[in-house]
């Protein structure tokens, strides 16, 4: 049986934070040194509305085992045209093909929202990360050199960016 893919709900909430709260003290997938409450995903839901900065689940049987979302890039409007994709997978459903799955529709909402181009970024020492995003055609643009420390070592990061749309 595969997973679905559909936008979440706030009865969603709760599980995101549990996916991405395992991370926090286990891997470089985020920079994020505390687990977020879920005050905090909560707040950050309601500032991504569906027909703008959609999250999305994958579910099966019942239980969400994977979400993806699309985010503001920057504050300032002139950025409004990027955005920036974020998938996280539930340690026990890796290399399923969840990530791929949830990153390509999120490509394909982005292109349907309208956005012009889209940004991801990870840690470099994520090598499946960089390899998903580079086998759905995103480039490499940037690669900054120690600006994040965990686990007691400085890392670096990888900005990798797909460009939507034709320029006008």
């Amino acid at each position: 049986m595969s997973p679905t893919i559909r936008l979440a709900t706030a009865a969603d909430v709760s599980a995101i934070n549990d996916i991405y709260n395992y991370y926090v003290h286990r891997s470089t997938c985020t920079y994020q040194l505390e687990p977020e409450p879920l005050e905090g995903r909560q707040a950050w839901f309601q500032n991504h509305p569906p027909d703008k900065y959609p999250v999305t689940v994958a579910e099966l049987n019942g239980q969400v085992i994977g979400w993806g979302s699309l985010s503001k890039f920057r504050e300032r409007a002139a950025y409004d045209g990027s955005v920036e994709a974020s998938v996280y997978i539930h340690h026990d459903h890796h290399r399923r093909g969840l990530g791929r799955a949830l990153l390509t529709d999120l490509i394909d909402r982005a292109r349907a929202i309208g956005f012009h181009t889209l940004i991801g970024g990870c840690s470099a020492d994520q090598s499946a990360s960089l390899r998903l995003q580079e086998s759905l055609g995103f480039t490499r643009v940037a690669h900054f050199k120690e600006v994040g420390y965990k686990f007691g070592q400085w890392l670096d990061v990888v900005f990798l960016q797909l460009m939507l749309q034709d320029a006008p």
